[in-house]
């Protein structure tokens, strides 16, 4: 291992920077190899560049040294790619050390360079805890309660549709601090999360420390579906909770299990999320799945879980199964998995389960508040339909599950959020061979992510084309690198948004790679031309000249071999004008026809002199002028009909030139001198 200390100071946020309770953050880039003395601090996180591992350790007020630790043991708590402010670093977690004075450093393996975060300032002030915030929700501690700084969150809250799933993390720092301490490790860590980090606020929505305190993370509210910063691919629709302290090999505390139970029971329930069920969520992207990857989780779930990483560490993870467990037995009876599912003005059916059996009712209210529809029921299973097809379809109705003592399940009818559309799928052309560059073009109608595969006529999938992430708008993707047999496919296309809302849709596609090449030897011709193709295999050919629609000269009907051919024309019969070769093949899967333009052009163009003193011409279409300026040769491109100058020194005294045209005829020459 090779050493690596601090040196010059890089200041991210002024030393007086308030962050909550007087707490402020500095940086300092790191270079040489002896212990480096800071002012005091509390909490340290580490950032580097490069592949390999950075350790560290912490000196105490009281003079001792710590064990070097890993500056992030696998604790990536990160934001969804670009959706908040990571600037290529590796990111530590962050490490509460209590009072320290100096640290040091080393590194394994490649590191170019590395960056230390100090937060330092008052953070021993005990919160003023407000109790109860909802009639069964457990003591949590507000923002408000717990010093944070507002003025430094950098944007507004994102909301995903609803809770599906919750990640148990842990902060991975010291497990020695007192309960009038967390509320300044959270402080600590909001500030290193978003002054330090450049996220938009702290990564986890709660936080519970090893006495049972919980504490409100992530700003917008605690009942609604906040997107955080703690599980990158996985944030939209996950709730984040992270157990102060690292519990790799420490055992979680009774009361912070106990916390935990009491938050996650409260938590789930309010999304009635079945905390002993499994569910497939679908990645955004991080390095262990792949955007568009589906991965089955358990409802309450570890870190490591959804990313290539060791938290909550081991033993909180091995603890998981019983806390799910108890969890599921916390707050009874629950009503899991409530559902509407039909189309506004049709037949709607209201499904959810119950934890036990019990009497239910499913109730339809409009706008007014009015009972439209109602049906009841008892059991654990609960299903009902209101044909909705006499609603109104300007209004927007409320529907309400209910059972004794459960919390109820409420939802909306009529105006739903839009879900995703994809319109206007086109792929041109719709038979694909090597001469040509299809596009498939398509809009969405919303964010999603956007799979298109290749199917098989069989509907298996033979290609992955894509999967990405679209904004809304128009779509356009360019088909290369696919290698598959000839024959009759279909591209499918799936858009999925945030909430798991699905829209598809196909075209047709004849993939034929027999006509290997197709083109005439020039664009515009007097005299001849060569009309030349390729076969990759042997075809029926025939090879026409058509204007208007019409069929003016057929060159070629016959079977032909695999390989090279050219075709002599010299355009015998026909006006000058505008034409299209056209090449149709015929094979086994399907006939290929394409067109290449051309034209006959047999009028030499007219060129004169408008004024030999300043070598200004005149030509009657595009050509090619060579012009001699006393005698010295230019050659000028002229793109319009119409006259130009040829730019020139001096005087000019005598001048020759002649034009020819892209169909190679010339012009008369011109001369003139004085």
């Amino acid at each position: 291992m090779r050493l690596l200390l601090a040196s010059a100071a890089f200041v991210l946020a002024a030393p007086g920077t308030a962050a909550g309770a007087g707490l402020s953050l500095n940086a300092r880039d790191l270079r040489t190899a002896a212990p480096l003395h800071v002012k005091r601090f509390q909490l340290v996180g580490l950032h580097w560049r490069g592949s390999g591992t950075v350790l560290f350790r912490t000196h105490s007020l009281r003079g001792r040294w710590s064990a070097w630790r890993a500056a992030a043991p696998g604790e990536d708590d990160l934001p969804d790619r670009g959706t908040e402010g990571l600037r290529g670093w590796r990111i530590g977690a962050p490490f509460w050390t209590g009072g320290s004075d100096a640290i040091q450093y080393r590194t394994a393996g490649r590191v170019t360079r590395v960056r230390a975060f100090f937060v330092r300032g008052s953070s021993g002030l005990s919160p003023r805890i407000r109790r109860g915030q909802t009639a069964t929700a457990p003591t949590i501690i507000t923002r408000a309660e717990w010093g944070a700084n507002e003025s430094i969150r950098r944007a507004a809250p994102r909301y995903a549709d609803n809770v599906h799933v919750a990640i148990v993390h842990h902060t991975a720092g010291s497990n020695s601090y007192t309960a009038s301490q967390s509320a300044g490790i959270v402080r600590a860590i909001y500030v290193y999360h978003v002054q330090g980090n450049g996220w938009n606020d702290v990564g986890y929505n709660f936080l519970v420390d090893k006495y049972g305190q919980i504490f409100e993370g992530r700003y917008g509210g605690m009942t609604r579906a906040v997107i955080g910063a703690h599980a990158m691919g996985f944030n939209v629709g996950s709730v984040g909770v992270s157990v102060i302290g690292n519990y790799s090999a420490a055992t979680v505390t009774p009361a912070a299990r106990a916390a935990l139970v009491s938050l996650l029971a409260w938590r789930l329930d309010l999304a009635h999320v079945d905390p002993v069920s499994r569910l497939v969520r679908v990645s955004t992207g991080n390095p262990r799945y792949p955007a568009g990857t589906a991965v089955t989780l358990n409802a309450v779930s570890g870190h490591r879980d959804t990313y290539p990483t060791s938290c909550p560490g081991t033993s909180l993870y091995a603890q998981l199964p019983a806390i799910r467990t108890a969890v599921a037995r916390t707050g009874l009876p629950k009503i899991y998995e409530p559902v509407a599912s039909g189309s506004f003005g049709g037949p709607i059916r209201f499904t959810a389960r119950l934890s036990s059996s019990a009497p239910w009712t499913v109730t339809v209210r409009d706008e007014s508040g009015a009972v439209v529809a109602s049906g009841a029921g008892t059991g654990t299973a609960i299903d009902w339909t209101w044909d909705s097809s006499g609603s109104d379809p300007t209004q927007q109705y409320t529907w309400t599950i209910a059972a004794p003592e459960a919390r109820s399940a409420t939802g909306t009818l009529g105006a739903p959020l839009p879900p995703p559309a994809l319109q206007q799928v086109k792929l041109v052309p719709a038979v694909v061979t090597p001469v040509d560059r299809p596009k498939l073009t398509y809009r969405l109608k919303t964010r999603s992510l956007v799979t298109a595969t290749l199917l098989g006529e069989s509907g298996a999938v033979v290609a992955t084309l894509f999967r990405k992430l679209k904004k809304p708008g128009l779509q356009t993707y360019a088909w290369t690198g696919v290698t598959v047999p000839d024959g009759h496919y279909r591209v499918q296309l799936v858009a999925q948004d945030a909430r798991g809302r699905q829209a598809g849709a196909s075209v047709p596609v004849t993939i034929d790679g027999t006509l290997a090449s197709f083109a005439p030897s020039a664009t515009a011709f007097s005299r001849q031309v060569e009309l030349g193709f390729a076969l990759n295999a042997p075809a029926h050919v025939l090879l026409r000249i058509v204007s208007g629609g019409v069929t003016t000269a057929t060159l070629l009907d016959a079977d032909a071999a695999a390989g090279s051919q050219q075709i002599e024309w010299d355009g015998s019969g026909l006006p000058d004008g505008r034409y299209n070769v056209v090449v149709s093949v015929t094979d086994a899967v399907t006939t290929v026809t394409r067109s290449r333009p051309v034209r006959i052009d047999r009028v030499a163009p007219v060129l004169r002199l408008r004024s030999l003193r300043s070598a200004l011409l005149w030509v009657s279409e595009p050509a090619r002028v060579t012009v001699v300026l006393n005698g010295r040769a230019r050659r000028v491109t002229v793109k319009r009909r119409g006259a130009f100058s040829v730019w020139h020194r001096g005087t000019v005294r005598t001048l020759r030139a002649f034009a020819v045209d892209a169909a190679g005829n010339r012009s008369r020459v011109v001369r003139a001198s004085r």
